[in-house]
């Protein structure tokens, strides 16, 4: 499936990437604090400094590559939280996607899909 770009949409995560403060709590290959078999494939963290009423952190997983915007969405479906949750992935390469999507798709309770950032402008965004 393909999704058409919002490059205002894409903006807006980028301004909560660069405004906030990244805390790596898992470095690569930390080991998963309850299920022991699961081992980060990238440095995984979230954004602090988030301001909102009952704002959980945004998490992130942060490749290897030099990056300074957000290049794809992860949104994971896990039914022991009974949960959704979006993930940002910034400075990954191909084989770190994979690696994560693996990483999260290894359990019969989670599931995950990557929403990846294209480079074309819808027609209709111009008018807004």
């Amino acid at each position: 499936m393909e999704f058409e770009n919002n490059a205002l949409f894409w903006q807006k995560i980028d301004s909560l990437y660069l405004s906030s403060d990244l805390v790596i709590d898992m470095p690569k290959n930390s080991v998963h604090h309850l299920y022991t078999n699961l081992v980060y494939p990238v440095d995984y963290g979230y954004l602090k400094d988030l301001h909102g009423e009952g704002t959980d952190h945004i998490s992130v997983y942060r490749g290897t590559l030099d990056a300074t915007n957000v290049s794809s969405l992860v949104v994971c479906a896990d039914i022991l939280k009974r949960d959704i949750e979006v993930k940002l992935l910034v400075g990954c390469d191909e084989n770190e996607v994979n690696s994560i999507l693996e990483f999260l798709n290894q359990t019969d309770f989670q599931k995950a899909v990557i929403i990846n950032r294209g480079k074309s402008i819808p027609a209709w965004s111009g008018n807004i």
